[in-house]
């Protein structure tokens, strides 16, 4: 089990059974909500991203892996199904043949002023493939998820 703390804790009430977790975050000098964070971190993707991303749902696609197609809401402005949505967080995912996924994007209030925001993923393996699906997009999977934090308190 790969678990980050935030993940183990979340885990239990999120997606029971996560094998796999990783939290990245950072600090806006302002005060933002979930909802604002998810606009500014999925509404507009840069070019490198939505490329990986084709490149994923060609090459999954014959594996009958839901493919971005699939998965997205129909307003397009973040790319999973939102299963909980709070000013302090926001929780999207969906489950597949080979494994099973939540994004927690989350964004508190500091004390001083500024929001620490959040991304942990969540993953629970179903089998061989999803594991080996893990494994193969687990590098991109990083540069992305920080890449969209970043973003997000730019």
């Amino acid at each position: 089990m790969l678990m980050s703390e935030v993940g183990l804790a979340e885990a239990p009430a999120v997606l029971p059974g996560a094998r796999f977790s990783d939290t990245f975050d950072a600090v806006s000098r302002e005060r933002i909500d979930a909802g604002v964070a998810m606009e500014r971190g999925f509404k507009t993707v840069p070019g490198w991203v939505d490329s990986l991303m084709r490149l994923r749902d060609r090459l999954v696609a014959p594996f009958g892996l839901k493919t971005r197609d699939e998965t997205a809401r129909a307003d397009r402005a973040v790319p999973f199904p939102i299963l909980e949505h709070t000013p302090e967080r926001i929780v999207m995912g969906t489950d597949d043949r080979h494994l099973d996924f939540r994004v927690i994007l989350g964004a508190n209030p500091m004390e001083r002023g500024g929001t620490r925001v959040s991304c942990t993923t969540l993953v629970r393996p179903r089998n061989l493939l999803g594991w080996l699906y893990l494994l193969a997009v687990l590098p991109f999977h990083k540069l992305i998820v920080a890449a969209t934090v970043r973003r997000i308190v730019a």
